[in-house]
């Protein structure tokens, strides 16, 4: 019975567990990343070099002509998408060193709303009643988010900024990946895009003089793990759902990560948030989803 189920809805469970799996990766980023001791911009750096090691010979040997046949205005749009990528663990990775890990994960995750926005500035689509009010909601989760932070801590503020900083990248590197995907292959796109985010970060670090070599055994581990679960697995799960799903879904599948990310936040870093943040995080989540499902 179950193997006749598996048949016939095939087409339609593959990308969901491909999906599910990409939310799995994701949910680890944070966590890495607060167990790595560097600058956010180096954790970054490392993140996308070590993953293009697997993702750059794999799309040279299979898709040696679609790079090829790749249109300016293609290469244009995926280098666009590694720019705000850039942008986007700029600013979330930062954000790490200032709030925790379930403030920034939860606030990252606004994407939906930004999609939102980001696509009625481009036409696509001016956001309903309902969408306004989802974001009003959220902007009064958010505002109970940080309110909780800046009692604790002053500077937990500004992490939570860099969060939402860190969201609206997100959506704008999303919605440049659903428009390429639809036509570029996975590995040609990811390569690209991560090349393009790993130029612009590596830029940086070298700009700021960072230290980039003399890190602990935990550090290098954090760094690969970050490498192969979050990106690898993660960022490219999702990049591949892109084709089968609109942006707005590909955002809601996404709300898994602050779960699964404040589930090992707790038991990692005894990380419990108290309950004026846990009401601030409830309707920020609750307006995320109505806000994704209204938009997909």
């Amino acid at each position: 019975m179950a193997s006749a189920f598996w048949a016939q809805n095939k087409k339609k469970i593959y990308p969901f567990m491909i999906l599910l799996m990409g939310v799995v990766g994701v949910s680890t980023g944070s966590i890495f990343a607060r167990l790595a001791q560097a600058h956010p911009l180096v954790k970054s750096a490392y993140r996308l070099s070590l993953a293009l090691i697997i993702l750059w010979p794999a799309a040279l040997l299979l898709h040696k002509d679609e790079f090829k046949k790749l249109g300016r205005r293609d290469l244009a749009v995926t280098m666009l998408s590694g720019v705000f990528l850039a942008l986007h663990f700029a600013t979330w990775m930062s954000s790490l060193d200032y709030t925790t890990v379930a403030s920034s994960v939860m606030l990252v995750n606004t994407i939906p709303i930004w999609i939102a926005l980001l696509n009625a500035a481009l036409g696509k689509g001016f956001p309903s009643f309902s969408m306004w009010l989802c974001m009003l909601c959220a902007t009064v989760g958010a505002s109970i988010v940080g309110y909780g932070d800046l009692s604790f801590s002053g500077e937990a503020l500004w992490g939570d900024a860099l969060a939402l900083a860190g969201g609206i990248a997100a959506a704008a590197y999303i919605i440049c990946g659903g428009e390429v995907r639809a036509k570029l292959s996975l590995l040609p796109y990811t390569a690209l895009c991560y090349g393009t985010a790993a130029l612009i970060i590596w830029c940086a670090v070298l700009l700021m003089d960072l230290k980039v070599t003399g890190f602990g055994t935990e550090t290098w581990l954090a760094f690969t793990g970050m490498a192969f679960l979050s990106q690898v697995i993660g960022h490219s799960s999702y990049n591949w759902a892109l084709r089968y799903f609109s942006t707005g879904f590909v955002a809601i599948g996404l709300l898994g990560e602050p779960i699964g990310a404040a589930v090992l936040a707790y038991f990692l870093f005894d990380e419990y948030p108290s309950g004026f943040k846990l009401a601030g995080l409830v309707i920020l989540l609750v307006s995320i989803v109505i806000a994704a499902k209204s938009e997909g």
